[in-house]
């Protein structure tokens, strides 16, 4: 099973659209996992009708119409992966410790809100990802998104896509 990780993507107001790589990535994968600062209710329904399927959440910069329709959290078995997404889980001190004890029936947790990317295991063993942002790249030196494949319950092949410039 492929799958896409994506956040804070501030569609319209950091960027018009997604940058064609991750169009591609979504359009090829089984599940497409978002974790939050969508901005608008437009590109959420333009990214799940682009989707097989959409695990998602909303972030911070998301107002009424999206947290009406998204979960602070959600969960989803993916062929025997316990997988989690979340905006926000707090200062990059202590993270690990604190997803353990915030979410003890997962076995990975995708994340956005800094924009930066992610990749830890927990004490526990829970991996946390967060997949950067493909649009709006603050004070990274890409802009980015994650792909991944699920196979019998595990987590492979995480990848970290970094765009070009625009």
């Amino acid at each position: 099973m492929q799958i896409v990780l994506l956040a804070d993507t501030h569609v319209p107001r950091r960027a018009r659209d997604l940058p064609t790589p991750a169009w591609e990535a979504v359009d090829g994968a089984d599940v497409v996992v978002h974790a939050g600062d969508w901005v608008s209710e437009e590109f959420r329904a333009a990214l799940e009708a682009r989707s097989r399927r959409l695990v998602a959440c909303y972030g911070n910069n998301d107002g009424p119409a999206l947290r009406e329709r998204l979960p602070l959290v959600a969960r989803v078995e993916l062929n025997g992966l316990r997988l989690g997404v979340v905006h926000e889980t707090g200062p990059a001190a202590g993270r690990e410790r604190r997803c353990d004890a915030e979410h003890p029936d997962l076995d990975v947790l995708v994340f956005g809100h800094s924009h930066i990317p992610w990749d830890s295991v927990t004490p526990r063993g829970m991996r946390l990802l967060n997949p950067g942002s493909p649009t709006d790249r603050r004070r990274q030196p890409y802009a980015t998104f994650m792909t991944a494949t699920v196979v019998d319950g595990r987590l492979r092949d995480v990848v970290l896509h970094r765009l070009d410039r625009r």
